[in-house]
């Protein structure tokens, strides 16, 4: 006895074929396939996220790179430079040092170097008498003692600094922005500068003083000298105190008692800094505008993502056929879903491959540059790519919806 249908009793009815799964090599391929296919227009929607990952890798390995060279900065000279400044009186004028203060400071536990400057105020420097009494420059004559640069955190650029000998002549040494500005590069025999009133011969350029910027535009002359040619009263205005180095708990022991040592009249009338503390905040006054390009980087980031998800709801328009076609040789609605998604994450992919090259390139010139480290975090890279990967991931997933959503007959029609 046979059925209805013509098949014997008793035969089993075949199963519906599955659907083949699409393995990662193959869902690859048909997402190159279909962005080779419109290379301009790919390569373009994926400029945004290259502009937008190049951005966000260059600003955060700009940053790692300053950072890891003001670090470095920071430990060649040491945290343990403590300054001591003369503040201001309850009147509001410039209170003045004990002329014994450093001497008093040097007797404090944990205390390795003593060094100080003195300003002789009313006296400009120029290169010559000829020059306009109005073109200062800015600059400042300073009496220094002769251990200064050691304890300040400079050195030498050219010549020689002062001695006991030349600390009672007049003989000066150049800041490195104060050598700038008079227009001296070299130390040449017998070059002299006119300050106060006479020639004073010059015999030596500071370094550029990190940790005491004051230093750079200012013309240290020897304490003696000062006195004698200048009228300076002698005493300090600033002074330089070293402490135990890698000893933090030392520095901070010492910081707490150099008001009270420098004037055990008035301590309130001193000012005690750390000079570090201000590499340091201008550190993080650079992260203020890190993260400012950040925000400039993420705003790129989404005009890209809005670039790829018109690209991708084009495509989609444009291949109904191609999808008509797979569906009706039997491929899911997943598997059309997962391969427009693919294409999508593809795209981005590329375009943030392509923004990590560009911001570390941008990151190496400006490293280079700058005679710095080159640093690019992994998190720079690994999060613009990882950022890519998301966009394109919510850019694609509508475009991969309403493909998914077509049917067989739906896309034929436009054979």
């Amino acid at each position: 006895m046979t059925r209805a249908s013509g098949r014997p009793a008793g035969t089993a009815v075949p199963a519906a074929p599955v659907p083949a799964r699409l393995g990662p090599g193959d869902l690859a391929g048909l997402a190159a396939v279909g962005l080779r296919t419109r290379t301009l227009r790919a390569a373009l929607s994926a400029l945004g996220i290259a502009i937008g990952v190049a951005a966000i890798v260059a600003v955060l390995g700009l940053a790692a790179s300053s950072s890891a060279a003001l670090l470095a900065q920071i430990q060649a000279l040491g945290t343990n430079l403590l300054t001591v400044t003369n503040g201001q009186t309850l009147a509001g004028a410039t209170a003045e040092l004990p002329q014994a203060a450093p001497g008093m400071i040097a007797r404090l536990p944990g205390v390795t170097g003593v060094q100080d400057t003195g300003t002789v105020s009313g006296v400009s420097v120029y290169k010559s008498p000829l020059i306009p009494p109005v073109e200062t420059n800015g600059l400042s004559v300073d009496a220094a003692t002769l251990g200064l640069p050691a304890v300040a955190g400079t050195s030498l650029a050219q010549g020689t600094y002062l001695n006991a000998a030349t600390a009672r002549e007049p003989v000066a040494v150049l800041g490195a922005a104060a050598a700038q500005l008079l227009g001296i590069d070299r130390i040449r025999l017998g070059m002299r500068i006119w300050a106060g009133g006479q020639w004073f011969y010059v015999t030596g350029i500071l370094n550029h003083a990190v940790l005491a910027p004051e230093i750079d535009s200012a013309v240290l002359i020897g304490f003696p000298a000062a006195e004698k040619y200048l009228e300076f009263d002698g005493h300090p205005s600033q002074i330089y105190v070293r402490t135990i180095r890698d000893n933090q708990a030392a520095t901070t022991r010492v910081d707490s008692l150099l008001g009270a040592q420098a004037s055990p009249a008035d301590p309130s009338q001193v000012t005690v800094s750390q000079p570090s503390n201000a590499l340091t905040a201008q550190a993080d006054a650079k992260g203020a505008l890190d993260t400012l390009f950040l925000g400039l980087g993420a705003v790129a980031l989404l005009v890209g993502a809005i670039g790829v998800a018109n690209i991708m709801i084009i495509s989609v328009l444009e291949r109904r056929s191609e999808i008509g076609l797979r569906r009706a040789l039997g491929a899911t609605r997943g598997q059309i879903r997962i391969q427009f998604l693919a294409e999508a994450i593809l795209l981005s992919l590329a375009g943030g491959a392509a923004g990590v090259i560009l911001g570390a390139a941008a990151t190496a010139a400006y490293a280079r540059g700058h005679r710095e480290l080159l640093v690019i975090p992994a998190e720079a890279w690994a999060g613009g790519l990882a950022a890519a990967v998301v966009i394109g991931a919510l850019a694609g997933l509508l475009p991969a919806i309403r493909a998914a959503r077509l049917s067989p007959t739906q896309g034929l029609w436009s054979i």
